[in-house]
Protein backbone atom coordinates (compact mmCIF):
# COMPACT_ATOMS: atom_id res chain seq x y z
CA UNK A 1 0.00 0.00 0.00
CA UNK A 2 2.40 2.43 0.85
CA UNK A 3 4.51 1.95 -2.64
CA UNK A 4 0.93 2.72 -4.26
CA UNK A 5 0.38 5.88 -2.77
CA UNK A 6 4.07 6.84 -3.38
CA UNK A 7 3.04 6.21 -7.01
CA UNK A 8 0.15 8.04 -6.65
CA UNK A 9 -1.50 11.71 -7.76
CA UNK A 10 -0.72 13.39 -4.54
CA UNK A 11 2.56 11.85 -4.31
CA UNK A 12 3.65 12.77 -7.74
CA UNK A 13 3.00 16.14 -7.53
CA UNK A 14 5.26 16.53 -4.06
CA UNK A 15 1.67 16.63 -1.90
CA UNK A 16 2.36 13.72 0.09
CA UNK A 17 6.06 12.62 1.92
CA UNK A 18 7.44 9.58 1.64
CA UNK A 19 6.62 9.36 5.77
CA UNK A 20 3.25 10.68 5.19
CA UNK A 21 2.71 7.38 2.22
CA UNK A 22 4.00 4.99 4.72
CA UNK A 23 1.41 6.71 7.69
CA UNK A 24 -1.37 6.62 5.01
CA UNK A 25 -0.59 2.83 4.97
CA UNK A 26 -0.95 2.59 8.56
CA UNK A 27 -3.92 4.32 8.61
CA UNK A 28 -5.84 2.14 5.80
CA UNK A 29 -4.76 -0.88 8.06
CA UNK A 30 -6.08 0.69 10.87
CA UNK A 31 -9.46 1.31 9.37
CA UNK A 32 -9.64 -2.12 8.09
CA UNK A 33 -8.78 -3.67 11.55
CA UNK A 34 -10.99 -1.30 13.70
CA UNK A 35 -13.88 -2.09 11.97
CA UNK A 36 -14.43 1.88 11.36
CA UNK A 37 -17.27 2.45 8.89
CA UNK A 38 -16.99 5.95 8.12
CA UNK A 39 -14.53 8.56 7.83
CA UNK A 40 -15.00 12.28 7.72
CA UNK A 41 -12.70 14.08 5.30
CA UNK A 42 -12.58 17.70 6.10
CA UNK A 43 -10.75 21.17 5.99
CA UNK A 44 -10.91 24.44 7.42
CA UNK A 45 -12.44 27.08 6.20
CA UNK A 46 -11.42 30.68 6.42
CA UNK A 47 -14.08 31.22 9.57
CA UNK A 48 -12.31 28.15 11.54
CA UNK A 49 -15.35 25.53 10.42
CA UNK A 50 -14.62 22.55 9.32
CA UNK A 51 -15.86 21.23 6.03
CA UNK A 52 -15.76 18.52 4.16
CA UNK A 53 -17.46 15.07 3.17
CA UNK A 54 -17.61 11.59 4.60
CA UNK A 55 -16.90 8.43 2.85
CA UNK A 56 -16.95 4.72 3.38
CA UNK A 57 -13.94 3.09 4.85
CA UNK A 58 -13.61 1.13 1.18
CA UNK A 59 -12.52 4.38 -0.01
CA UNK A 60 -10.30 5.73 2.46
CA UNK A 61 -7.23 5.09 0.57
CA UNK A 62 -8.42 6.67 -2.62
CA UNK A 63 -8.46 9.85 -0.65
CA UNK A 64 -4.50 9.34 -0.40
CA UNK A 65 -3.89 8.52 -4.13
CA UNK A 66 -5.54 11.17 -5.70
CA UNK A 67 -6.87 13.28 -2.95
CA UNK A 68 -10.83 14.84 -2.70
CA UNK A 69 -12.30 17.35 -4.81
CA UNK A 70 -15.18 19.75 -3.49
CA UNK A 71 -16.91 23.15 -5.10
CA UNK A 72 -14.29 26.64 -4.71
CA UNK A 73 -17.10 28.17 -3.23
CA UNK A 74 -16.52 26.71 0.24
CA UNK A 75 -13.70 28.72 0.80
CA UNK A 76 -15.97 32.18 -0.83
CA UNK A 77 -18.88 31.77 1.63
CA UNK A 78 -19.45 34.71 4.53
CA UNK A 79 -20.72 33.38 8.27
CA UNK A 80 -24.24 33.37 6.68
CA UNK A 81 -23.24 30.24 4.57
CA UNK A 82 -23.52 33.19 1.17
CA UNK A 83 -20.87 33.15 -1.15
CA UNK A 84 -19.64 36.39 -0.80
CA UNK A 85 -17.78 36.19 -4.69
CA UNK A 86 -19.10 36.96 -7.95
CA UNK A 87 -17.85 33.33 -9.31
CA UNK A 88 -19.66 33.77 -12.88
CA UNK A 89 -18.25 37.35 -13.68
CA UNK A 90 -15.53 37.26 -16.00
CA UNK A 91 -13.72 40.05 -13.48
CA UNK A 92 -15.09 38.38 -10.59
CA UNK A 93 -11.59 39.75 -8.42
CA UNK A 94 -8.39 37.71 -7.45
CA UNK A 95 -10.48 34.77 -7.19
CA UNK A 96 -11.33 34.44 -10.82
CA UNK A 97 -8.96 31.86 -12.87
CA UNK A 98 -8.72 29.14 -10.48
CA UNK A 99 -12.12 29.80 -8.73
CA UNK A 100 -14.16 30.95 -11.13
CA UNK A 101 -17.19 28.74 -12.64
CA UNK A 102 -17.38 27.44 -8.81
CA UNK A 103 -15.03 24.87 -9.77
CA UNK A 104 -13.07 22.53 -7.51
CA UNK A 105 -10.29 22.43 -5.58
CA UNK A 106 -8.57 19.46 -3.87
CA UNK A 107 -7.99 18.16 -0.52
CA UNK A 108 -4.59 16.76 0.90
CA UNK A 109 -5.01 14.54 3.75
CA UNK A 110 -2.82 14.67 6.82
CA UNK A 111 -1.73 11.67 8.07
CA UNK A 112 -0.92 13.32 11.62
CA UNK A 113 -4.37 14.84 12.57
CA UNK A 114 -6.50 11.60 11.69
CA UNK A 115 -8.83 10.46 14.99
CA UNK A 116 -11.42 7.89 15.32
CA UNK A 117 -14.45 9.71 17.13
CA UNK A 118 -14.63 8.55 20.72
CA UNK A 119 -18.64 9.52 21.22
CA UNK A 120 -19.00 7.84 17.52
CA UNK A 121 -16.09 5.19 17.03
CA UNK A 122 -17.62 4.01 13.56
CA UNK A 123 -16.59 7.36 12.48
CA UNK A 124 -13.19 8.95 11.98
CA UNK A 125 -11.68 12.43 10.97
CA UNK A 126 -9.01 13.03 8.92
CA UNK A 127 -7.81 17.12 7.99
CA UNK A 128 -6.33 18.21 5.20
CA UNK A 129 -4.64 20.83 3.15
CA UNK A 130 -6.80 22.30 0.70
CA UNK A 131 -5.17 23.67 -2.62
CA UNK A 132 -5.98 24.09 -6.40
CA UNK A 133 -6.74 21.49 -8.79
CA UNK A 134 -2.74 21.50 -10.01
CA UNK A 135 -1.27 21.02 -6.48
CA UNK A 136 0.00 24.91 -5.87
CA UNK A 137 -0.31 26.74 -2.77
CA UNK A 138 -3.71 28.62 -1.89
CA UNK A 139 -2.93 32.02 -0.21
CA UNK A 140 -5.58 32.37 2.09
CA UNK A 141 -6.12 28.26 3.40
CA UNK A 142 -5.90 28.34 7.05
CA UNK A 143 -3.26 25.88 7.52
CA UNK A 144 -0.56 27.23 4.60
CA UNK A 145 -0.89 30.37 6.26
CA UNK A 146 -0.30 29.27 9.91
CA UNK A 147 2.59 27.01 8.57
CA UNK A 148 4.09 29.83 6.28
CA UNK A 149 4.36 31.93 9.64
CA UNK A 150 5.99 29.21 11.35
CA UNK A 151 8.73 28.99 8.88
CA UNK A 152 9.37 32.26 8.73
CA UNK A 153 10.10 32.53 12.59
CA UNK A 154 12.04 29.33 12.27
CA UNK A 155 14.03 31.17 9.46
CA UNK A 156 14.56 33.68 12.40
CA UNK A 157 16.12 30.93 14.52
CA UNK A 158 13.02 30.59 16.77
CA UNK A 159 10.04 28.65 17.42
CA UNK A 160 6.64 29.71 19.29
CA UNK A 161 5.59 27.72 21.93
CA UNK A 162 1.70 27.76 22.76
CA UNK A 163 -1.11 27.44 25.80
CA UNK A 164 -4.97 27.52 25.72
CA UNK A 165 -7.41 28.87 27.13
CA UNK A 166 -10.71 28.33 25.69
CA UNK A 167 -13.97 30.36 27.20
CA UNK A 168 -17.20 29.21 25.95
CA UNK A 169 -20.78 28.49 27.01
CA UNK A 170 -23.20 24.99 27.67
CA UNK A 171 -27.03 26.21 27.62
CA UNK A 172 -29.86 23.68 27.71
CA UNK A 173 -32.02 23.70 24.45
CA UNK A 174 -35.57 24.79 24.99
CA UNK A 175 -36.01 25.26 20.83
CA UNK A 176 -34.29 24.17 18.15
CA UNK A 177 -35.45 26.62 15.91
CA UNK A 178 -36.29 24.02 12.99
CA UNK A 179 -39.22 25.00 11.43
CA UNK A 180 -38.90 26.04 7.92
CA UNK A 181 -39.54 29.62 8.50
CA UNK A 182 -36.06 29.87 10.52
CA UNK A 183 -33.92 27.87 8.40
CA UNK A 184 -32.49 31.18 6.49
CA UNK A 185 -28.98 32.20 5.90
CA UNK A 186 -28.26 32.30 8.59
CA UNK A 187 -30.77 29.71 10.46
CA UNK A 188 -33.06 31.67 13.51
CA UNK A 189 -30.91 31.19 16.70
CA UNK A 190 -31.94 28.21 19.08
CA UNK A 191 -33.63 29.06 22.37
CA UNK A 192 -32.13 27.92 25.44
CA UNK A 193 -31.56 28.34 28.73
CA UNK A 194 -29.28 28.42 31.65
CA UNK A 195 -27.45 24.94 32.74
CA UNK A 196 -26.16 26.92 35.85
CA UNK A 197 -26.54 29.60 37.47
CA UNK A 198 -23.31 32.18 37.38
CA UNK A 199 -21.58 34.26 38.93
CA UNK A 200 -19.95 31.69 41.45
CA UNK A 201 -16.24 31.55 39.73
CA UNK A 202 -14.59 28.89 40.46
CA UNK A 203 -16.94 27.50 43.08
CA UNK A 204 -16.50 24.03 43.74
CA UNK A 205 -20.72 23.57 44.15
CA UNK A 206 -20.96 24.62 40.63
CA UNK A 207 -18.26 23.12 39.38
CA UNK A 208 -20.27 19.59 40.82
CA UNK A 209 -23.64 20.76 39.22
CA UNK A 210 -21.89 20.75 35.74
CA UNK A 211 -19.89 17.80 36.55
CA UNK A 212 -21.49 15.00 33.95
CA UNK A 213 -21.35 17.34 31.06
CA UNK A 214 -18.03 18.74 31.54
CA UNK A 215 -16.77 14.84 32.56
CA UNK A 216 -18.02 13.96 29.14
CA UNK A 217 -16.50 16.97 27.40
CA UNK A 218 -13.14 16.24 28.87
CA UNK A 219 -13.18 12.42 28.46
CA UNK A 220 -13.75 12.89 24.78
CA UNK A 221 -11.00 15.34 24.55
CA UNK A 222 -8.49 13.51 26.00
CA UNK A 223 -9.79 10.48 23.84
CA UNK A 224 -8.67 12.92 20.85
CA UNK A 225 -5.61 13.19 22.38
CA UNK A 226 -5.43 16.60 23.28
CA UNK A 227 -3.72 17.85 25.98
CA UNK A 228 -6.61 19.13 28.17
CA UNK A 229 -4.46 20.86 31.22
CA UNK A 230 -7.72 22.25 34.07
CA UNK A 231 -11.94 22.58 33.45
CA UNK A 232 -13.24 25.23 35.61
CA UNK A 233 -16.47 27.11 36.55
CA UNK A 234 -16.11 30.70 34.25
CA UNK A 235 -17.33 33.76 35.57
CA UNK A 236 -21.16 33.56 33.94
CA UNK A 237 -24.11 31.50 33.94
CA UNK A 238 -23.28 28.32 31.98
CA UNK A 239 -19.59 29.51 31.09
CA UNK A 240 -17.04 26.88 31.24
CA UNK A 241 -13.07 26.61 30.47
CA UNK A 242 -11.20 24.22 29.28
CA UNK A 243 -6.72 25.30 28.99
CA UNK A 244 -4.45 22.91 27.35
CA UNK A 245 -0.85 21.92 27.52
CA UNK A 246 1.32 24.31 25.58
CA UNK A 247 2.87 22.82 22.42
CA UNK A 248 3.08 24.61 19.14
CA UNK A 249 1.21 26.48 16.78
CA UNK A 250 -0.19 23.94 14.10
CA UNK A 251 -1.25 21.23 17.47
CA UNK A 252 -2.71 24.23 19.05
CA UNK A 253 -4.53 25.62 16.50
CA UNK A 254 -5.70 21.96 15.34
CA UNK A 255 -6.57 21.06 18.93
CA UNK A 256 -8.75 24.19 19.02
CA UNK A 257 -10.93 23.17 15.53
CA UNK A 258 -11.06 19.76 16.92
CA UNK A 259 -12.18 20.86 20.71
CA UNK A 260 -14.67 23.33 19.38
CA UNK A 261 -16.17 20.78 17.15
CA UNK A 262 -16.30 17.97 19.35
CA UNK A 263 -18.11 20.29 21.98
CA UNK A 264 -20.63 21.30 19.85
CA UNK A 265 -21.47 18.03 18.23
CA UNK A 266 -21.22 16.26 21.76
CA UNK A 267 -23.56 18.38 23.46
CA UNK A 268 -26.18 18.59 21.01
CA UNK A 269 -26.69 15.17 20.94
CA UNK A 270 -27.45 15.41 24.68
CA UNK A 271 -30.24 18.45 23.77
CA UNK A 272 -27.72 20.97 25.04
CA UNK A 273 -26.30 24.37 23.15
CA UNK A 274 -22.57 24.45 22.94
CA UNK A 275 -21.99 28.24 22.31
CA UNK A 276 -18.43 29.99 21.40
CA UNK A 277 -20.04 33.45 20.04
CA UNK A 278 -17.92 35.91 21.87
CA UNK A 279 -20.65 37.99 23.82
CA UNK A 280 -23.89 36.23 23.34
CA UNK A 281 -27.17 38.46 23.63
CA UNK A 282 -28.64 36.79 26.45
CA UNK A 283 -29.42 38.44 29.82
CA UNK A 284 -26.87 38.32 32.43
CA UNK A 285 -24.37 36.28 30.19
CA UNK A 286 -20.99 37.07 30.21
CA UNK A 287 -18.43 37.18 27.13
CA UNK A 288 -16.25 34.46 26.19
CA UNK A 289 -11.93 35.30 25.63
CA UNK A 290 -9.44 33.00 24.09
CA UNK A 291 -6.54 33.79 25.90
CA UNK A 292 -3.39 33.02 24.04
CA UNK A 293 -0.23 32.15 26.04
CA UNK A 294 2.87 32.38 24.06
CA UNK A 295 6.34 31.80 24.63
CA UNK A 296 9.37 31.92 21.95
CA UNK A 297 12.32 28.91 21.92
CA UNK A 298 15.55 29.66 21.20
CA UNK A 299 16.28 26.93 18.26
CA UNK A 300 19.82 26.29 19.35
CA UNK A 301 19.59 26.35 22.98
CA UNK A 302 15.94 25.60 23.75
CA UNK A 303 15.99 28.00 26.13
CA UNK A 304 12.69 30.29 26.66
CA UNK A 305 13.84 33.85 25.26
CA UNK A 306 11.20 35.46 26.92
CA UNK A 307 12.30 34.18 30.10
CA UNK A 308 14.03 37.31 32.02
CA UNK A 309 17.84 37.31 33.00
CA UNK A 310 19.07 37.40 36.24
CA UNK A 311 17.75 40.92 37.31
CA UNK A 312 14.91 40.58 36.31
CA UNK A 313 14.11 42.94 33.27
CA UNK A 314 12.75 42.32 29.90
CA UNK A 315 14.91 40.20 27.58
CA UNK A 316 15.64 42.02 23.98
CA UNK A 317 13.52 39.34 22.49
CA UNK A 318 10.16 39.79 25.31
CA UNK A 319 10.14 43.47 24.48
CA UNK A 320 10.58 43.21 20.54
CA UNK A 321 7.75 39.97 21.02
CA UNK A 322 5.57 42.61 23.21
CA UNK A 323 6.01 45.65 21.54
CA UNK A 324 5.24 44.05 18.21
CA UNK A 325 2.11 42.71 19.27
CA UNK A 326 1.39 45.95 20.64
CA UNK A 327 2.09 47.48 17.26
CA UNK A 328 0.05 45.77 15.40
CA UNK A 329 -2.40 45.33 17.58
CA UNK A 330 -5.15 47.03 15.46
CA UNK A 331 -4.35 45.75 12.23
CA UNK A 332 -4.45 41.72 13.88
CA UNK A 333 -7.67 42.58 15.09
CA UNK A 334 -9.53 41.00 12.03
CA UNK A 335 -7.65 37.67 12.46
CA UNK A 336 -8.01 37.33 16.35
CA UNK A 337 -11.69 38.97 16.57
CA UNK A 338 -13.17 38.42 13.40
CA UNK A 339 -16.94 38.59 13.70
CA UNK A 340 -19.07 41.69 14.33
CA UNK A 341 -19.99 40.94 17.49
CA UNK A 342 -16.28 40.20 18.74
CA UNK A 343 -16.33 43.85 19.22
CA UNK A 344 -18.71 44.23 21.76
CA UNK A 345 -16.74 42.27 24.01
CA UNK A 346 -13.90 45.08 24.42
CA UNK A 347 -15.55 47.10 27.28
CA UNK A 348 -13.59 48.01 30.68
CA UNK A 349 -14.11 46.13 33.80
CA UNK A 350 -14.99 42.62 32.17
CA UNK A 351 -11.64 41.46 32.40
CA UNK A 352 -11.40 41.56 28.83
CA UNK A 353 -9.06 44.48 27.32
CA UNK A 354 -10.15 47.82 25.61
CA UNK A 355 -7.03 49.62 25.36
CA UNK A 356 -3.36 48.33 23.52
CA UNK A 357 -1.26 47.81 26.40
CA UNK A 358 0.65 45.63 28.37
CA UNK A 359 0.95 44.68 32.32
CA UNK A 360 2.79 42.74 34.47
CA UNK A 361 0.44 39.73 35.42
CA UNK A 362 -2.54 42.43 35.16
CA UNK A 363 -5.84 41.09 33.81
CA UNK A 364 -7.14 44.28 32.20
CA UNK A 365 -4.58 44.71 30.22
CA UNK A 366 -4.50 43.35 26.20
CA UNK A 367 -0.86 41.50 26.82
CA UNK A 368 -0.63 39.80 30.50
CA UNK A 369 3.26 39.46 31.30
CA UNK A 370 4.17 36.29 33.24
CA UNK A 371 7.21 36.78 33.31
CA UNK A 372 9.80 34.95 36.19
CA UNK A 373 13.46 34.95 36.38
CA UNK A 374 14.40 31.38 36.41
CA UNK A 375 10.76 30.93 35.29
CA UNK A 376 11.34 28.21 31.91
CA UNK A 377 7.29 29.37 31.60
CA UNK A 378 7.49 32.75 31.14
CA UNK A 379 4.83 33.88 28.54
CA UNK A 380 3.10 36.83 27.24
CA UNK A 381 -0.78 36.22 27.33
CA UNK A 382 -2.87 37.91 24.49
CA UNK A 383 -6.13 38.29 26.10
CA UNK A 384 -7.69 40.33 22.98
CA UNK A 385 -8.54 37.47 20.52
CA UNK A 386 -12.13 35.73 21.44
CA UNK A 387 -13.43 31.63 21.01
CA UNK A 388 -14.98 32.62 17.56
CA UNK A 389 -11.24 32.84 15.69
CA UNK A 390 -9.75 30.82 12.96
CA UNK A 391 -7.17 29.38 15.11
CA UNK A 392 -4.88 29.25 12.67
CA UNK A 393 -5.12 33.05 11.45
CA UNK A 394 -4.95 34.05 15.18
CA UNK A 395 -1.98 32.29 15.52
CA UNK A 396 -0.09 33.16 12.23
CA UNK A 397 -0.91 37.04 13.84
CA UNK A 398 1.58 36.37 17.00
CA UNK A 399 4.16 35.15 14.92
CA UNK A 400 4.00 38.21 12.37
CA UNK A 401 3.43 40.71 14.39
CA UNK A 402 5.78 39.42 17.57
CA UNK A 403 8.54 38.35 15.06
CA UNK A 404 8.49 41.71 13.23
CA UNK A 405 8.65 43.30 16.81
CA UNK A 406 11.87 41.30 17.24
CA UNK A 407 13.34 41.55 13.70
CA UNK A 408 12.84 45.33 13.99
CA UNK A 409 14.50 46.23 17.26
CA UNK A 410 11.27 47.20 18.62
CA UNK A 411 11.33 48.06 22.62
CA UNK A 412 7.96 47.60 24.53
CA UNK A 413 6.70 51.19 26.72
CA UNK A 414 6.59 50.51 30.57
CA UNK A 415 3.86 48.20 31.57
CA UNK A 416 0.44 49.55 32.55
CA UNK A 417 -1.21 49.44 36.10
CA UNK A 418 -4.35 50.98 35.27
CA UNK A 419 -5.22 49.51 31.79
CA UNK A 420 -8.79 51.01 31.86
CA UNK A 421 -7.73 54.58 32.62
CA UNK A 422 -5.18 56.90 30.60
CA UNK A 423 -4.49 57.83 27.14
CA UNK A 424 -3.27 54.48 25.61
CA UNK A 425 -5.19 53.73 21.74
CA UNK A 426 -8.40 51.65 22.28
CA UNK A 427 -8.48 48.65 20.50
CA UNK A 428 -11.08 48.82 17.29
CA UNK A 429 -14.56 49.79 18.45
CA UNK A 430 -15.70 47.72 15.59
CA UNK A 431 -15.35 45.08 12.88
CA UNK A 432 -15.51 48.05 10.53
CA UNK A 433 -12.55 50.33 12.25
CA UNK A 434 -10.59 46.62 12.16
CA UNK A 435 -10.97 46.12 8.65
CA UNK A 436 -9.28 49.71 8.25
CA UNK A 437 -6.44 48.97 10.15
CA UNK A 438 -6.25 45.47 8.29
CA UNK A 439 -5.89 47.40 4.95
CA UNK A 440 -3.26 49.89 6.31
CA UNK A 441 -0.92 47.78 7.28
CA UNK A 442 2.03 47.17 5.13
CA UNK A 443 3.61 44.33 7.61
CA UNK A 444 0.42 42.00 7.00
CA UNK A 445 0.32 42.66 2.87
CA UNK A 446 3.79 41.81 2.83
CA UNK A 447 3.52 38.63 4.88
CA UNK A 448 0.63 37.78 4.09
CA UNK A 449 0.44 38.28 0.25
CA UNK A 450 -1.75 40.73 -1.34
CA UNK A 451 -4.64 38.00 -2.49
CA UNK A 452 -4.72 36.93 1.15
CA UNK A 453 -5.34 40.58 2.65
CA UNK A 454 -7.72 41.62 -1.25
CA UNK A 455 -9.50 38.38 -0.25
CA UNK A 456 -10.38 38.93 3.46
CA UNK A 457 -11.35 42.34 3.14
CA UNK A 458 -13.75 41.79 0.65
CA UNK A 459 -14.76 38.69 2.78
CA UNK A 460 -15.74 40.36 5.78
CA UNK A 461 -16.81 43.72 4.36
CA UNK A 462 -19.83 41.31 2.71
CA UNK A 463 -20.39 40.42 6.39
CA UNK A 464 -20.54 43.99 7.70
CA UNK A 465 -22.38 45.64 4.97
CA UNK A 466 -25.25 42.80 5.36
CA UNK A 467 -24.72 43.80 9.40
CA UNK A 468 -25.00 47.81 8.40
CA UNK A 469 -27.89 47.37 5.97
CA UNK A 470 -29.86 45.28 8.84
CA UNK A 471 -33.09 47.56 11.02
CA UNK A 472 -31.44 46.17 14.40
CA UNK A 473 -34.16 46.22 17.90
CA UNK A 474 -31.96 48.94 19.25
CA UNK A 475 -33.03 51.32 16.26
CA UNK A 476 -36.64 50.10 16.62
CA UNK A 477 -37.29 50.77 20.50
CA UNK A 478 -35.11 53.91 19.95
CA UNK A 479 -37.10 55.50 17.21
CA UNK A 480 -40.49 53.93 15.86
CA UNK A 481 -42.51 55.74 18.69
CA UNK A 482 -40.29 59.38 19.02
CA UNK A 483 -41.09 59.97 15.01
Amino acid sequence: MRETFKAGKLAQKGLLSPDDCAKAAELVAQVQSQDIETVRVLFVDQHGILRGKTIVASAFASVFDGGMAVPSTLLLKDTSHRTAFDVWSRDSGNQAGPMRGAGDVLLVPCPETFRVLPWSPHSAWIFCDVVFRDGSAIPFSARHVLRSAMDRLEDQGMAAVIGLEVEFHIFERTDNATNHGQSGMPGAPVETRNLAQGYQYLTETRYGEMEAILDTLRRNAQGLGLAVRSVEVEMGPSQVEFTFDPADPMTQADAMVMFRTMVKQVCAAQGLHASFMAKPRLENTCANGWHIHQSLLDLNTGRNLLMPDEGGGLTPQASGWIAGLLKHAAASSVLIAPSVNSYKRYLPFQLAPNRIQWGEDNRGAMLRALLQEGDSASRVENRAPDSSANPYYALAAQLIAGGEGIATGRVAPAPTLSPYDGDAVQLPRSLGDALQAFEASPLFRRMLGEDFVDYLLHLKRFEWDRYLNTVSEWEQAEYFNLY
